[in-house]
This record gives C-alpha cells, sequence and structure tokens, in this order.
C-alpha cells in the first residue's frame, strides 16, 4: 500500500499555550474522499519528537526497565508510578545519539550498539510526536553508574531488572500499561528471545 498524502489549507492557527511546549488551535479545510472539501477544527499539542529503547540481555532472557512518577496518569486516576523503557525527548540531537545518552542517564547502563525497529505516533489525535524505537542489549559490564535520571529536571527513577518473562505477564495483569515499553517488550519477545533477530 502507497502511501496517501492529504489534501489540506490551513485557515486559522491560534496559540493556546507556549509555555513548556506549544499547543495551538487550527481550523482548516481538508478534500475528504468523496472530493468534498469540510471544514474541521484541532487542537494541537507539539512536544517534538522522541525515542525509546528497551535494554535487554539475550543469553538470560532479562530486560531493563525504569519506574517513575508521571504526573498526568495519576491525574487520570493511576497510582502515578509507571514502569516504562528508558525513553526521552530529542532535543534536537540524532535519535541514536539521544537514545543512548537518555538510557546512561536513567538506568546507569553505557550502550554502545543500538538496533532501530521501527517508528510510531503515540497520540496521532493531538500529539505531533513521533517516536523512535531501538532495542540494545545489555550485560553486567556495561553498568557504569546507579542512573536515575537528572534531579535538577524533577527525575527520580528507580532502575529495575527483570525477567522478560515476568514483563510479559506484568502487562497482561495490568502492572505496565505504558504504550511504548509493552510495544518493545512483545517486539523482543517475539523478534528476538523466541526466533532470533535478524540484523
Amino acid at each position: 500500500m502507497q502511501p496517501k498524502r492529504a489534501e489540506v489549507r490551513i485557515v486559522d492557527e491560534k496559540i493556546l499555550s507556549d509555555d513548556w511546549y506549544s499547543l495551538k488551535k487550527y481550523t482548516f479545510d481538508i478534500q475528504r474522499r468523496n472530493g468534498d472539501w469540510q471544514q474541521q477544527t484541532r487542537e494541537v499539542y507539539d512536544r517534538g519528537n522522541g525515542a525509546t529503547v528497551l535494554l535487554y540481555n539475550r543469553e538470560r532472557e532479562t530486560v531493563i526497565l525504569t519506574r517513575q512518577f508521571r504526573f498526568p496518569v495519576f491525574m487520570n486516576g493511576h497510582e502515578g508510578y509507571l514502569i516504562e523503557a528508558a525513553a526521552g525527548l530529542l532535543d534536537n540531537m540524532d535519535p541514536e545519539r539521544r537514545i543512548k545518552a537518555e538510557a546512561e542517564e536513567e538506568t546507569g547502563f553505557k550502550i554502545s550498539t543500538v538496533q532501530k525497529v521501527f517508528e510510531a505516533y503515540m497520540s496521532p489525535g493531538s500529539v505531533t510526536e513521533k517516536l523512535y524505537f531501538y532495542i540494545a542489549e545489555y550485560d553486567a559490564g556495561d553498568k557504569t553508574s546507579a542512573g536515575g535520571g537528572i534531579e535538577a529536571e524533577g527525575e527520580d527513577i528507580e532502575v529495575l531488572e527483570m525477567p522478560l518473562k515476568d514483563a510479559l505477564a506484568a502487562v497482561e495483569n495490568g502492572l505496565i500499561v505504558d504504550g511504548k515499553t509493552i510495544m518493545l517488550l512483545y517486539h523482543v519477545a517475539l523478534k528476538v528471545i523466541l526466533r532470533g533477530y535478524d540484523e
């Protein structure tokens, strides 16, 4: 299937918030599949693109995850602490370089090689962010610090090492509910641990 580009005409753009990141309200005309034009209005949150990586040990069948407080999910009724793969915004850096630095900041593991597996939009109805997904093998010798993130940025990250089977069970029982992490866990389970990974 070939990509299809939308026919869109921007009519109006208003800044609703420009504090941490940008929230704008757009009015636009879009051509429907039948050829008619329809005017619509959407709010769009632009926080830049990001990257995420799941560290795994093929021999031991373990993964490195993090646990940290996420205020938006707390406001949606969750306990607040999410178990996640390491991730961060690109901040104008190359995705591969950025995710290596982020993995070391959050987990304490210095990874020299990462493997990109795919790109995905995580909330395309309202957020512009595209996420670059990576996996990387680790062993005990890659641990160079305690990790934990950057305190000045409000990070207080717990580093978790767990068997992949336990992480997958945590998805099924609702302990792991972060979308990017679920995607990477199943990718590693299906493509790496169970079948072997084709370079």
